[in-house]
C-alpha cells in the first residue's frame, strides 16, 4: 500500500486483523458512517506494535487521503456516539467503553500529526466535516459545528460520569484528547490576534454555564482526590520491556484495554517522572488550559473585509478588537466554598451557576503538592482571581498548612514548600519564582495575614542550611528568605520584576513586624549595605563614563544613559529600604529591639546616604533612633567589653521610655499586585510550556510558534541544575568558554601552565580540613583521587588538553599530588 503498512496475506483473514483495519483507516477508500468498518476498527482488540517510522507513513498517508475519506470527522462522530451510549444507562457495556477509548486514542494519534503539519492558519487540514453525501446525520444536530459536538460530548461525559474502575481509562484518554485537540495554541503566536483560528478550543469555550462550572468542578476535584483506580484486569505498561522494541505503547489484558498499539513516543515524550499521577497532571493542565485561554474578536466583523494581508492589517485589526468572556475562567472566579455561601451576609448572589468546592480540602491538597509548578500556577490563579478563596486562605487558623510554612501532624513537622522553594530558587524556572512572590505578595495586602505570621513559632527550619533557626517566628523566616532572594537575584537572574516583588511584599509587612529574630534583623540591615555597595559602584562608573563620552560622544551617551537608567533604579530600592526601616521604627519599634541592635550595630552604612537629597529626607528617623539609643548606651558605659547580651538589655530597657512624638511622619507605604493589560502574552506561553514538560505530551519543536522551542522545554533549567550539582560536589569551576578563548590565541602549554598554577595555588591556599572535604566530595571510589567530574570535561578538544596536562601519569584521574 506504499505509505500505509502492508497488507498481511489473504489466508490470515486480513479484515479481521489491525494491521489491515489501520491500513484500510488511513488507505484511500471512504467508508459512510454506517459501515460495519467501524465496529471493527473500534471493537477489535489491536495488538499491533509498529515502529515509530511506520506510524509517520501511516500519518503521511492519512493527511493525504482525509480531504476526501473524511475518516477523522467520522471517528470523531464515533466517539460522540459511544460517550453518548455509554452515559445512556446507568453502567455502560465493557464494548461501549473499548470503543470510545480506540476512539479517542486513534483520533488523538492522527490529529496530533494533522495539528503539528497544517499549512494553513484555520486548521483546514483536520476537514472537520462530512461529504455533501452524507451531511446529515441522525442523532446530532445540524445546528452545530462537529467541534462543538465532540466538546460537548467529552465535557457531559467527564462531568457526569463517575471514576471507577471500568471508567478510568476512559477518562484519561479524554484527557489526552484534549491537550492534542487544544494543541493548535502552539501553532499561534505569542500574542493573540482575531485571525487565530483553534477550533476544539473555540468551541469549549461556546458551551453553556451549566456544562462549564460543571467541568471545572470535575477538574478540581479529580485535582483535590487525586484518585489512583487500577484499570480493570488489564497490564498497562507506558514503555514495551525486554524483547520488545523501546517506545512502542504496550495497553493489553482485558476488554477494558484493549486499545491501539503505535507508539507512544510518537504521542508522548519519555522524560515524564514515574511518581507522577499522570491522570491528576493532565486534569490540572487541562484546567489551565480553559482557565487562561483569551480569544481575541474584532469589534465589527465587517472590518475584516476592508483589511486585505498587508504591512498594517495586523496591527489595525488588533487596534480594534477586543477579548471575549471566558467561561472556565468565570466560573473559576465565582467558585464557593461548599460549606458556605457570600450570599448569606451579602446577599448578592452570582447570577450563573455557581461552582461548589470544598475549599478545605483544596487547601490542603495545596499544602502536599506546591513543589510542583503546575500547583503554583493554579493557587495563583485562585489568589489572584477567587476573591472568595483568597479570604479562606487569609482566615484559616493554621496558615502555615498552606505551606507558607508549616504545620504539625502528630510529633512530625512538615516542610514548607513555599519558602522552601525559594530558598532553592537556583533549582527552580524563573516563572515559579515570579508566581509565587506574587502570591506572597497578594497575601501581604492583608493586615491580619502580616500580624498573624510574627504570632507562629517554627521549632526549626531544617532545610535551611546557612545557619540553625531555633523558634523563629513565621514572619522572620519570611523576611530571611525573602532578603536571600534578593540577594540572589542580585548575583544571578538580576530581574528588576524581582526585586520589586520581595521589597514590595517587605514593605507591606513593616508596619506589623513584631519581635523580628536577630538574625532577620541583621539580614535587613545588610540588604541596605549589598544595595548601597551596588549602588556606589553604578555611581562610581557613571562619573567615569561622563569622561569617556567627551571622546566618543554617540556610544558614549548611550552608556551614560543606560546607567543613569539602573542608577536610578537602584536608587529606588534604596529608597524602598529606607521606607521599609522606618516604617518598623516608627510603628512597631518597641517590640523590635533586635532591629535597633542591627541598625546602631551597622550604623556606619548610612552615613554615605545622609547628605544626599534623594534619602537624606528618610533618614532622619533612622539617626533620631541611633541619637536616642547611642546616648543612653553613653550614659551606662562603663569599663570592660560591652557584650552582645548587655548592648541588647539596655536596648530593651528604654525601648520601654521610646516615645515617637519626634518621628517624621511619612505616608505608609503600601503595594498591591495588578495583573497586566495583557496577561494571555504570559500566561499561554507558560501553560503550554508546563503541559510539554508535566505531561508527557510532545510535540514538534520546529512546529511551535508559542515560544522558543530549539531546544526541549526546560532543558536549559536541567541543564543548569545539573551544572549546580556538580559544583556543589567538586566546589572548583572551570570556565570553558574563556578556557576555549585563550587556547585559540595562547600557547597551549602556557595556557595549562597557568590554568594548573591558579588550581594549585587555589588548593594551597586552602586549610587542611577543607582540602579533605573537597577530595571527599569528589572521591567516589576513595582513593584520593578527583575522579567525578573532571574526567567528563574531557569530550571537548580543548578541555582534553587541560586534562592531559594536569594528569601526569596518565592513569585517567586527576590526584591531588598532581596539583
Amino acid at each position: 500500500m506504499g505509505a500505509v503498512p502492508s497488507l498481511p496475506v489473504k489466508d490470515e483473514k486480513p479484515q479481521d486483523t489491525a494491521e489491515y483495519l489501520i491500513g484500510t483507516f488511513v488507505g484511500e477508500e471512504s467508508f459512510p458512517l454506517s459501515s460495519d468498518f467501524w465496529n471493527k476498527l473500534l471493537e477489535l482488540p489491536l495488538t499491533l506494535q509498529w515502529q515509530h517510522d511506520r506510524v509517520r507513513q501511516a500519518c503521511e498517508a492519512f493527511a493525504k487521503n482525509n480531504c476526501h475519506t473524511r475518516h477523522l470527522a467520522k471517528i470523531l462522530i464515533h466517539l460522540i456516539w459511544c460517550l453518548q451510549e455509554s452515559m445512556s444507562t446507568s453502567a455502560g457495556s465493557a464494548v461501549v467503553y473499548v470503543k470510545a477509548v480506540n476512539a479517542a486514542y486513534v483520533s488523538t494519534v492522527f490529529m496530533k500529526y494533522l495539528i503539528e503539519n497544517a499549512k494553513s492558519n484555520n486548521f483546514e487540514e483536520l476537514y472537520l466535516s462530512l461529504g455533501e453525501d452524507e451531511a446529515a446525520v441522525e442523532d446530532l444536530p445540524n445546528d452545530q459545528n462537529l467541534e462543538s459536538l465532540v466538546m460537548h460530548g467529552v465535557f457531559s461525559f467527564i462531568s457526569t460520569s463517575d471514576l471507577s474502575s471500568p471508567t478510568y481509562l476512559l477518562h484519561h484518554e479524554l484527557l489526552n484528547f484534549m491537550l492534542v485537540t487544544m494543541s493548535t495554541q502552539l501553532r499561534s503566536g505569542p500574542s493573540p490576534g482575531p485571525k487565530d483560528v483553534h477550533p476544539f478550543i473555540d468551541a469549549a469555550m461556546a458551551q453553556e454555564s451549566s456544562l462549564v462550572g460543571l467541568v471545572v468542578r470535575k477538574l478540581l476535584l479529580n485535582y483535590i482526590t487525586r484518585p489512583k483506580i487500577p484499570f480493570n484486569g488489564a497490564s498497562y505498561s507506558i514503555f514495551s520491556e525486554g524483547g520488545g522494541q523501546p517506545g512502542v505503547l504496550q495497553k493489553v489484558g482485558s476488554a477494558a484495554a484493549n486499545l491501539v498499539l503505535l507508539p507512544f513516543s510518537y504521542f508522548a515524550s519519555s522524560s515524564g517522572e514515574g511518581s507522577r499521577n499522570p491522570f491528576v497532571d493532565n486534569s490540572l493542565l487541562v484546567l489551565l488550559i480553559l482557565v487562561h485561554y483569551r480569544k481575541c474578536m474584532t469589534m465589527d466583523e465587517s472590518m475584516t473585509e476592508q483589511f486585505e494581508v498587508d504591512a498594517t492589517s495586523d496591527s489595525l485589526l488588533k487596534a480594534n478588537s477586543y477579548f471575549s468572556d471566558n467561561p472556565f475562567c468565570k466560573a473559576l472566579k465565582n467558585a464557593r466554598d461548599v460549606e458556605f455561601d457570600r450570599v448569606d451576609i451579602e446577599g448578592n448572589a452570582y447570577s450563573g451557576p455557581l461552582v461548589r468546592l470544598p475549599f478545605a480540602s483544596l487547601f490542603d491538597t495545596f499544602g502536599l503538592c506546591l513543589t510542583d509548578e503546575c500547583s503554583i500556577l493554579l493557587l495563583y490563579t485562585l489568589v489572584q482571581g477567587n476573591s472568595d478563596f483568597l479570604e479562606y486562605v487569609l482566615v484559616r487558623a493554621d496558615l502555615d498548612t498552606l505551606s507558607l510554612l508549616t504545620g504539625h501532624s502528630g510529633d512530625e513537622l512538615q516542610l514548607m514548600p513555599v519558602l522552601e522553594t525559594l530558598y532553592n530558587a537556583s533549582r527552580r524556572t524563573s516563572n515559579q519564582i515570579y508566581m509565587l512572590l506574587i502570591i506572597l505578595l497578594i497575601l501581604s495586602q492583608d493586615s491580619s495575614f502580616n500580624a498573624s505570621i510574627h504570632k507562629l513559632i517554627l521549632p526549626n527550619v531544617p532545610w535551611y542550611q546557612e545557619r540553625l533557626l531555633h523558634n523563629t517566628s513565621l514572619g522572620s523566616l519570611m523576611v530571611i528568605i525573602l532578603i536571600r532572594t534578593v540577594k540572589y537575584n542580585l548575583s544571578k537572574l538580576r530581574d528588576i520584576f524581582l526585586h520589586t516583588n520581595c521589597l514590595a511584599t517587605l514593605t507591606n509587612m513593616a508596619p506589623h513586624v513584631h519581635r523580628l529574630s536577630a538574625y532577620a534583623s541583621q539580614r535587613l540591615v545588610s540588604l541596605f549595605d549589598m544595595l548601597s555597595r551596588k549602588y556606589s559602584k553604578l555611581a562610581e562608573q557613571k562619573k567615569d563614563s561622563i569622561h569617556i563620552t567627551k571622546s566618543i560622544t554617540l556610544e558614549g551617551g548611550r552608556i551614560s544613559e543606560d546607567m543613569s537608567a539602573e542608577l536610578d533604579i537602584y536608587t529606588d530600592f534604596l529608597r524602598i529600604v529606607l521606607e521599609i526601616l522606618n516604617a518598623i521604627l516608627t510603628y512597631a519599634l518597641p517590640r523590635n529591639p533586635e532591629v535597633v541592635y542591627a541598625i546602631m550595630h551597622r550604623q556606619e552604612i548610612f552615613e554615605p546616604f545622609r547628605n544626599l537629597p534623594r534619602f537624606n529626607e528618610l533618614l532622619e528617623n533612622i539617626y533620631s533612633v541611633l541619637d536616642f539609643f547611642n546616648s543612653r548606651m553613653d550614659s551606662q558605659r562603663m569599663g570592660g567589653e560591652w557584650s552582645v547580651e548587655k548592648v541588647l538589655q539596655v536596648i530593651i530597657i528604654n525601648c520601654r521610655s521610646w516615645r515617637a512624638d519626634g518621628m517624621k511622619m511619612f505616608t505608609q507605604l503600601r503595594f498591591t499586585y495588578e495583573q497586566e493589560n495583557h496577561p494571555e502574552e504570559f500566561f499561554t506561553p507558560y501553560v503550554w510550556q508546563l503541559v510539554l514538560s508535566h505531561s508527557g505530551f510532545s510535540f514538534n519543536p520546529g512546529a511551535i510558534n508559542l515560544f522558543p522551542a530549539a531546544l526541549p522545554v526546560d532543558i536549559s533549567f536541567r541543564i543548569n541544575k545539573r551544572r549546580h550539582q556538580m559544583a556543589e560536589r567538586r566546589k572548583i569551576s572551570i570556565s570553558k568558554r574563556k578556557l576555549r578563548s585563550a587556547a585559540e590565541q595562547v600557547d597551549v602549554d602556557d595556557v595549562m601552565k597557568h590554568f594548573a598554577q591558579k588550581l594549585r595555588a587555589l588548593i594551597v591556599s586552602m586549610d587542611e580540613l577543607k582540602v579533605q572535604m573537597l577530595i571527599q566530595a569528589v572521591d567516589t571510589y576513595g582513593k584520593g583521587r578527583i575522579c567525578c567530574c573532571v574526567p567528563s570535561m574531557a569530550n571537548v578538544e580543548h578541555l582534553r588538553k587541560a586534562f592531559s596536562y594536569l594528569d601526569k601519569d596518565d592513569n585517567g584521574y586527576i590526584e591531588l599530588g598532581e596539583l
